[in-house]
């Protein structure tokens, strides 16, 4: 996240939020009572009529109210329409007093003109915009300020209820997705031809992974999982400890954005590590051996043991579901909130971009995304071993009967 892409909108964002307010607002607002409610006079200009040089307006063909059909906007028109009008709406409630008035930046009092800064730049829908998955990549403006991603099909390839479940745009996170898978496969290819040939590790980059792959193997795998099945689940590990992290290190560069801060990218990486320890297990010790295996050994006789061995079997098969569901929450969390709090102070720069404190603000604000970019890093790192040694435990755990 960089400042370009807070302050693209323009050279002065105040009088900008202002002015959008206040043309929203006098365009849906109401003539006052008795002002615009008389009778039209003989003297008074009448419309003229509909001719075939002048014709009416069509109607718009569905009932008023109702929502524009999928096939008339496009996924593309959809977004853009409905952000402009969330942005357009939280500015005006918030700035719509100064923005009533007219007033020009030159007009505004100073905490008018903080006012419609933050109405603008500290608005959830303008900073959720900058760390949310798009359709586009946005760039700085002498490249065009966006670079549109086509999309596959014009209509949704899968739809439930109305609602479009998979879209057939192309997205930014898929493309980040798409080149860290790319780069993994290269990386590792060159590595393994390397480790392959017999020689010794020479040079950063190759001493650099190795150590890692032996981190990951003897520190997280073989604890969890044991000398025995290791060697079966590694190659996963792995994947997961890697692909993560490539993504979370692409949050670090501007104008890319982490996949990681969406949650149904983590949750995909949920639903695989779960399908793993569900199918290992069954694997091992077959489908009934392990769900039964689920049920931890209690020492009970009598009428007591088949009143709560139900229970305890149905919280513990909930519990292995509600694992999985927290790790796909924990590395969105994490991933989402820091850019967000990255964007968060960035955009105080634009708040006061307006006023005289901007000289002050700017230079605290840029020390304190730095400093805090820097926590990111060691907060990218970190959620790819948390995701990873996690996936071990339950893998391990799937293993073995409670």
């Amino acid at each position: 996240m960089t400042l370009g892409l807070l302050l693209q909108d323009g050279d002065h964002p105040a009088e900008a939020a202002a002015s959008d307010a206040a043309h929203s607002t006098l365009a849906s607002s109401e003539p006052p009572s008795g002002v615009g409610t008389q009778e039209p006079s003989a003297t008074d200009p009448v419309a003229p009529a509909a001719t075939p040089d002048h014709p009416e307006p069509a109607a718009h063909d569905h009932a008023p109210g109702q929502e524009a059909p999928y096939s008339e906007l496009g996924h593309a028109a959809q977004e853009a329409e409905q952000h402009a009008a969330d942005e357009t709406a939280l500015a005006g409630s918030q700035a719509g007093d100064h923005a009533h008035s007219g007033k020009t930046l030159e007009e505004m009092t100073f905490m008018e003109r903080l006012e419609a800064g933050k109405a603008h730049f500290l608005d959830p829908v303008h900073l959720f915009h900058h760390v949310q998955d798009a359709s586009y990549f946005e760039v700085p403006k002498f490249m065009g300020e966006k670079w549109n991603l086509p999309a596959l099909t014009k209509e949704p390839m899968i739809s439930i209820a109305g609602f479009p479940v998979i879209r057939g745009q192309i997205t930014k996170f898929m493309v980040l997705e798409v080149a860290a898978a790319l780069i993994l496969i290269a990386t590792f290819t060159w590595l393994a031809r390397k480790v392959s040939s017999g020689a010794r590790p020479m040079g950063k980059i190759w001493n650099l992974l190795e150590s890692i792959v032996v981190f990951v193997r003897d520190d997280i795998a073989r604890p969890a999982i044991g000398d025995h099945d290791v060697k079966r689940f590694l190659p996963f590990l792995l994947t997961v400890f890697f692909f993560i992290l490539a993504l979370n290190l692409f949050g670090m560069i501007p104008y890319l954005g982490s996949a990681t801060g969406s949650l149904a990218v983590t949750a995909v990486f949920a639903v695989l590590t779960f399908g793993v320890v569900v199918g290992s297990g069954m694997k091992k010790m077959g489908v009934v051996g392990f769900l039964k295996a689920q049920l931890p050994h209690i020492d009970l006789d009598g009428p007591m043991r088949y009143i709560l061995l139900p229970g305890i079997w149905l919280i513990e098969m909930f519990g292995l579901i509600v694992k999985h569901f927290v790790l796909a929450i924990r590395l969105f969390a994490n991933m989402f909130a820091g850019h967000l709090v990255l964007a968060v102070f960035l955009g105080f720069i634009g708040v006061a971009s307006a006023t005289a404190l901007f000289w002050g603000v700017a230079p605290l604000a840029v020390l304190a995304s730095v400093a805090f970019s820097i926590l990111e890093l060691f907060v990218a790192v970190l959620q790819a071993y948390v995701f990873t040694f996690l996936a071990a435990l339950f893998i391990g755990a799937a293993q073995h009967a409670h």
